[in-house]
């Protein structure tokens, strides 16, 4: 079994500050890629950052120059790194990793149960 569990969410104010992590743990062969999505009510489930295990990186244009996304590989941990939030940053945030639990086996998809981020004053 793999899980991911994240932590880091919260209430902020706008122009503030909150760092995302999420580690996996289980059985785990090897992680590709790994990144963040982002759900706000009565919208479609959305990009926001991945990473791939190479450190190639890529963000959504609502987001660049404002959240940095990063990985420890040893830690099996993928961090979001959210900078100068706005409003619309609201939205229920989950972790996603491309596992393999085996060298016999194609990697799955896996994802975290969500954490909350709101930005209001």
């Amino acid at each position: 079994q793999v899980q991911l569990v994240e932590s880091g969410g919260g209430l902020v104010q706008p122009g503030g500050s909150l760092r995302l992590s999420c580690a996996a743990s289980g059985r785990i062969f090897s992680i590709n890629a790994m990144g963040w999505y982002r759900q706000a009510p009565g919208k479609e489930r959305e990009l926001v950052a991945a990473i791939t295990s190479g450190g190639s990186i890529n963000y959504v244009d609502s987001v660049k120059g404002r959240f940095t996304i990063s990985r420890d590989n040893a830690k099996n941990t993928v961090y979001l790194r959210m900078n100068s939030l706005k409003p619309e940053d609201t939205a229920v945030y989950y972790c996603n990793a491309h596992i393999r639990t085996s060298r016999y086996w194609p990697e799955d998809d896996y994802w975290g149960q969500g954490t909350q981020v709101t930005v209001s004053s």
